[in-house]
């Protein structure tokens, strides 16, 4: 397996780079969100993703890790190909299908081109949990605002609690509470909902 390729970017496209590694030349297909990462680079480190089928070897490169991951997690969703999954990293950012899985967004998931209701609520179904426990840590959900939040999310997260569980019961204890200002007292509000 190719985890990465570092090298030179000789041919750069919305959908398609050119990597010179040491003389070798690797095509990789990209999203439109690694091409806006990488379109002002001479050269970079790209995580890649090998696909092997009978009629070939297809090679994905990802400008990080995260979306790598999330390109790996929409492939195991039955129905949703390589091709569909460097559709929906172009159409919408990483941590933007993350949120929308998290929050059951079925209308913004079926704005993509190729995904239908039923491709939405399948990709809902079966990465809600997985997605949860994969987000960055740089990248907490926009629930999140404030530093007595994120210490009552991190609380949470350490007892074992889900962070899509976490983060929707903090919400929903500081919608009904406006005034909790101590992280003991949210967290306590947090369990007995649970």
């Amino acid at each position: 397996m190719i985890a990465f390729v570092k090298g030179e970017f000789v041919h750069k496209t919305p959908t398609v780079v050119h990597v010179d590694v040491q003389g070798v030349g690797y095509e990789l297909q990209i999203s439109l969100h690694t091409f806006s990462k990488i379109q002002h680079l001479n050269k970079g480190v790209l995580q890649t993703y090998l696909q092997v089928r009978e009629d070939g070897h297809t090679l994905y490169g990802f400008y990080d890790g995260y979306e790598k991951e999330m390109f790996i997690q929409l492939i195991s969703v039955s129905g949703i190909g390589a091709s569909t999954a460097r559709m929906m990293l172009s159409s919408m950012r990483p941590e933007e299908i993350s949120r929308a899985i998290l929050q059951g967004n079925l209308k913004q998931l079926e704005s993509i081109k190729g995904i239908g209701k039923k491709s939405a609520e399948r990709i809902i179904l079966e990465l809600r949990d997985k997605v949860g426990k994969k987000l960055p840590e740089t990248n907490i959900s926009s629930l999140i605002n404030n530093t007595l939040e994120q210490d009552a999310l991190n609380a949470l997260i350490a007892l074992g609690i889900a962070r899509p569980t976490a983060e929707l019961a903090i919400k929903k204890v500081l919608t009904a509470e406006p005034d909790s200002v101590r992280v003991e007292e949210i967290i306590k509000k947090v369990l007995k909902t649970l």
